[in-house]
């Protein structure tokens, strides 16, 4: 995210929400009205091909798929997916889970679907777009960050863990160069030789030289920022500092882990910032979490900030992926002051802490989480580990309990976890039907801030991206907006 000078820097980024909240059209229309518009890249290969199965190909996905390196690649994938469309109570057609086994038919998805959701967010309009990603899930990652390169992204974001190895990763890809990354495993060594992702730019044609876009890192404090600074493989633009009343997935307390009599994480001093740090490090940063009113953009500004990151007041605005109706459910709620955001220590099969909002219908509901089938099909979140006879296997605390045990997880460790990977895919409309013809429950997640969106809603509980910036923009120096 190159610009001339630091007055001409976007003040604003937006959240990138998964799964497909943050999609294409948002991400657009803030980018189109000059700030940062991101799109999540989580799951985004399952993304792509429930939406071909959903709605097929229209003009502008047409002009985009065109413009993709390998017609081979688009060939096959709408042969696969877009040639009939889905009933609303037929199921979806899975992909197979990511490993490091997956096949090379599999990575050129992923690398396609990238490519098409950077590229639709980019349309009409000479806006800056940036992709998220999230570093525990590490099969896809290099595929994805190739994908977006090839639309053209302005900046990659990624958080939930160290991402030191990304920025060296954007140098070679920018290159044209092939990538190879270890597979983090759990458990004792394995016999063999390490599993190794590989990936080749010359597996989609003659590659080309690309421009390298900027990387952020997503961090909880400024001791975070300062290693991923000094340990970065290639140059870091710029920091999100998330705290921790932001939606999603937060960082843990720093120390030994407290609970309160809810079961939340409990944060103390040493876990707030120290801006003075962030600003001694000479890198632009972002302020994020709890972002709903004017005075916080004034406030981070006044503390050396570039500008805020915001999540939760786009997560509610008419462009979000999120499914409409659940939406309108939401502002309902808030409205009423019925929906409060609490960080569930168990929900997350990752380890980290996540924000749930207690959302009728919803998994936060005790009775609807207890009566769901658990099943593990997409696979985003699993682990790789190593298997008693010293090779690798996946899995996660969230699958069924037998299997869990089978793989030499714990009992312990499945209780309360959510199956994030369907519930959010349910979140965005793109919810798996089960047996029975029943769909998957979602679960929405949302900064402790989530009463802010209705001071934007109006009579019909609508408001729009635009309306969040105009808001939020009141916060700036005058003459800068």
């Amino acid at each position: 995210m190159t610009m001339p000078n630091a007055a001409r820097r976007p003040w604003l980024i937006q959240g990138g929400m998964g799964i497909a909240v943050s999609h294409w059209p948002l991400a657009r229309a803030v980018a189109a009205a000059g700030q940062v518009g991101v799109v999540s890249g989580t799951g985004i290969d399952s993304v792509f091909v429930r939406r071909l199965q959903d709605r097929g190909v229209d003009r502008d996905l047409g002009s985009v798929l065109d413009r993709f390196p390998s017609p081979r690649v688009v060939e096959e994938v709408l042969a696969r997916f877009a040639r009939i469309r889905r009933s609303s109570t037929a199921r979806y057609r899975n992909l197979v889970m990511p490993s490091h086994r997956s096949s090379r038919a599999a990575v050129e998805l992923t690398v396609l679907a990238s490519f098409v959701e950077v590229a639709l967010a980019k349309l009409g309009h000479a806006g800056t777009v940036g992709v998220n990603l999230l570093t525990k899930i590490q099969v896809p990652t290099v595929p994805s960050l190739y994908g977006a390169m090839l639309a053209g992204v302005d900046v990659v974001l990624m958080g939930a863990g160290i991402p030191a190895h990304v920025p060296g990763i954007l140098d070679r890809l920018a290159r044209a160069e092939p990538v190879e990354t270890p597979l983090t495993l759990t458990g004792a060594p394995p016999r063999s030789r390490a599993p190794v992702l590989r990936f080749d730019p010359a597996w989609l044609g003659s590659p080309v030289s690309l421009r390298r876009p900027a990387f952020f890192g997503i961090v909880s404090s400024h001791v975070l920022a300062t290693a991923l600074a000094r340990r970065a493989s290639g140059s870091v633009e710029g920091f999100v500092v998330e705290r921790a009343v932001a939606g999603g997935h937060n960082a843990p307390p720093r120390g030994p882990l407290v609970l309160d009599d809810r079961g939340q994480p409990v944060y103390g001093p040493r876990d707030e910032v120290d801006l003075a740090a962030m600003r001694d490090l000479g890198v632009p940063f972002y302020l994020a979490g709890g972002v709903t009113a004017p005075e916080h953009v004034r406030d981070a500004l006044g503390a050396g900030a570039a500008g805020v990151q915001v999540g939760t007041l786009f997560a509610y605005c008419r462009e979000s992926g999120m499914d409409p109706k659940l939406r309108a459910a939401v502002v309902s709620a808030a409205r009423a002051g019925a929906v409060e955001a609490t960080t569930s220590a168990r929900a997350s099969s990752t380890g980290y802490p996540f924000k749930v909002a207690s959302v009728a219908g919803t998994l936060s509901d005790g009775e609807i989480y207890a009566g769901r089938e658990r099943v593990c099909d997409l696979g985003y979140l699993r682990e790789a580990y190593v298997t008693p006879r010293g090779g690798v296997g996946y899995r996660c605390p969230a699958e069924p309990e037998p299997a869990y045990r089978a793989k030499g997880g714990s009992a312990e460790e499945t209780a309360g976890r959510v199956c994030l990977c369907n519930a959010l895919m349910a979140t965005a409309g793109l919810g798996q039907v089960r047996r029975g013809a029943t769909s998957e429950p979602p679960i929405v997640t949302s900064g402790d801030e989530i009463a802010g969106i209705v001071q934007l809603a109006g009579a019909d509980g609508c408001y729009g991206a635009a309306d969040v910036i105009t808001h939020l923009a009141r916060g700036l120096p005058a003459g800068a907006a």
